[in-house]
């Protein structure tokens, strides 16, 4: 029966309503009218004959008041905009609309007969003629509804949330015809049982008895006012099911608290490891921008970028975006025009090495404010390439701070990273001596204000694991983990750089600030969560029949199972609660002028074994976990 049922449904598809779907907007109204002109003649002679008892057939008489009766009622439809109303989406309204419509038709054809004195036509005719017209006038389009909505495969969802947001979608949801909302779910005890715009709610426990009874292929999260905290245990608890997860964004996000379909998306990693947001010190944010010339440094980068977009809305004069890689610079140049126009924003292509162009360009345009985020930040590429990462991380950052102070540059914001605490491959060497050097011109000049600002991973940034795992999803695996007990920090890319620019602004003599990361998250996790979000199931013993399978590949050089942020446990509180102020140790200006002296020497002869020599005796934390696996490396 189901398979003849199906093959009706896909004939139907295939042919007629297949066709009349394409046919033009005017051309539909010409086939409603017809129809309803046949259907108006019909109920007619239906109405004669259910009143008289017999079948009615007139005579030459009555002829003209039966089959002109379509002359009143097609321009009376026309006014209610019968014909305007798409048959897909009808709904209460529409029929209303044809209750009246109808009904005035009825009134006026029964009253024009009277007046013209015409005899055989009884009075209770005009009311038959009334209730069958509404009757056969509505029933036809929801009819043509039903046939309409048997040709589309609709899919079979939930919605999570039955307040107002969830009742908005629903109704969207109806009207799209692509899915078919077949419950609610709602912890609230008052909710359950209840019937919402004729869905019916249910209580939490009974997902999973409701997607396998009607075959649900995926649950819609409608509960954009929550906080991140209980939406992440919400899907969570959602994840061991066969569905994919979709949600709407926050409250803030919904134009007008009007939701829409196409506002839904699929659930993403940054969900859950997003944290509610700490609302920011105003004060602290406009200190090192507002109504100043800022540069930032590293702009194409994921953290560089993501700096001017926040500068840029923060009542700045003058922004210098400055790039070595042309794409990059283009790209956020062409972003950040498009943002405001208003504002100047000046691309500078150029090497962080080169100090007389910096210099050049922070007298030339009376620069105020550097953030320095011009970094090798990949951990394996900069082991590969130590004498480069070496050469770019800390004499580029030496060059840009020299640059600052001869220009007095009045602040100057370091970008760190935690792979400096106790750092185990080149990458946080070279971070840490970067952060050495600012320490140590603090207290050799007092012209610029000088910063670091260290945080873990950022989620999304380039190089980082999450888009990395999202390819090899996409892919169909594996999904590759070096170690099953490796953990990191994260934190998204705008909350870290608001972060950012807050610590930079309470800074000034070699000050270390460390982001509260929150808890660390084991790699393992994150790639089973992102499995799980993608609607597929993991490949494992347990499992064989699983989707995508986990490979562990064993940590990579200079690669840290755990990080850390802070080197001593000496910190203090500041104005914002997510930023700690760190009291490290430092060598003096005198000190690490020499090493350098030597690691750039050493850099510029390519000497792998030389610079990790000098780096160990610069940063004496720094505990290599690998050989040197430098590519020029002999």
């Amino acid at each position: 029966m189901a398979n003849f049922i199906k093959g009706i449904k896909a004939r139907r598809s295939g042919t007629l309503i297949s066709q009349i779907s394409t046919l033009s907007r005017a051309n539909k109204k010409l086939i409603m009218m017809f129809f309803d002109s046949i259907l108006l003649i019909s109920i007619l002679l239906i109405s004669f004959s259910i009143r008289l008892g017999y079948w009615f057939f007139p005579d030459k008489d009555l002829v003209w008041v039966i089959f002109s009766s379509p002359l009143f009622a097609i321009p009376i439809f026309f006014q209610f905009g019968l014909y305007n109303q798409v048959i897909r989406f009808i709904g209460f309204k529409a029929l209303f609309s044809i209750i009246k419509a109808v009904s005035i038709y009825a009134l006026i054809w029964g009253s024009v007969c009277f007046l013209v004195a015409l005899e055989g036509i009884p009075r209770s005719v005009i009311l038959i003629n009334c209730i069958l017209g509404i009757l056969m006038i509505g029933g036809s389009r929801m009819i043509a509804q039903w046939l309409f909505s048997q040709s589309i495969e609709s899919n079979n969802v939930i919605i999570y949330g039955a307040g107002s947001a969830g009742r908005q979608l629903a109704n969207a949801l109806t009207q799209s015809m692509e899915y078919t909302p077949i419950a609610f779910i709602d912890d609230s005890s008052e909710l359950n049982k209840q019937l919402i715009s004729g869905i019916k709610v249910f209580s939490v426990e009974k997902i999973s008895l409701i997607i396998n009874k009607y075959n649900v292929s995926e649950i819609f999260l409608a509960l954009p006012s929550i906080s991140r905290q209980s939406r992440n245990e919400i899907i969570t608890s959602l994840e061991g099911l066969p569905v994919l997860v979709r949600i709407l964004p926050s409250i803030s996000e919904i134009a007008q608290g009007k939701v829409k379909v196409d506002d839904l998306r699929v659930i993403n990693i940054y969900d859950l490891l997003g944290r509610d947001s700490v609302i920011p010190n105003q004060e602290l944010l406009d200190r090192n921008i507002r109504g100043k010339v800022v540069m930032v440094t590293g702009a194409g980068g994921s953290i560089g970028s993501e700096l001017c977009r926040q500068i840029i809305k923060l009542g700045i004069k003058k922004l210098i975006l400055f790039e070595h890689s042309e794409l990059a610079l283009y790209s956020v140049n062409k972003e950040l025009n498009e943002l405001d126009k208003k504002i100047e924003v000046l691309p500078i292509l150029g090497s962080v090495l080169n100090q007389d162009r910096l210099e050049y360009i922070c007298k030339k345009f009376s620069v105020q404010t550097i953030y320095h985020a011009a970094a090798y930040k990949h951990v394996p590429m900069v082991e590969l390439n130590n004498t480069e990462g070496v050469n770019n991380n800390i004499f580029g950052t030496l060059s840009s701070v020299q640059a600052a102070i001869s220009s007095n540059v009045e602040t100057f914001v370091l970008i760190s990273t935690d792979k400096a605490v106790r750092p185990t491959n080149t990458m946080g060497a070279s971070k840490r001596c970067a952060e050495l050097i600012l320490q140590a011109l603090s207290k050799e000049q007092n012209s610029t204000k000088l910063c670091m600002v260290r945080f873990g991973n950022v989620i999304g940034s380039s190089g980082s694991v999450i888009p990395l795992f999202n390819e090899q999803i996409q892919k169909g695996g594996p999904v590759t983990v070096t170690d099953i007990d490796i953990t990191r920090y994260f934190m998204t890319i705008p909350e870290s750089v608001e972060l950012v620019i807050q610590a930079g602004a309470m800074g000034g003599d070699g000050d270390v600030f460390v982001l509260n990361m929150g808890e660390p998250i084991k790699i393992n996790e994150i790639a089973h969560k992102m499995i799980n979000l993608s609607g597929l199931k993991v490949k494992n013993i347990k499992n064989p029949d699983g989707d995508i399978e986990i490979k562990y590949t064993g940590l990579r050089s200079g690669e840290k199972l755990y990080e850390e942020l802070l080197i001593g446990e000496n910190v203090s509180d500041t104005q914002n609660s997510m930023i700690m102020r760190a009291q490290e140790d430092m060598i003096s200006w005198d000190e690490l002028k020499l090493n350098l002296k030597n690691l750039k020497h050493a850099s510029d002869e390519f000497n792998a074994t030389k610079v990790r020599e000098l780096l160990i005796k610069t940063v004496p934390a720094f505990k290599p976990q690998s050989d040197i696996v430098d590519i020029l490396h002999d």
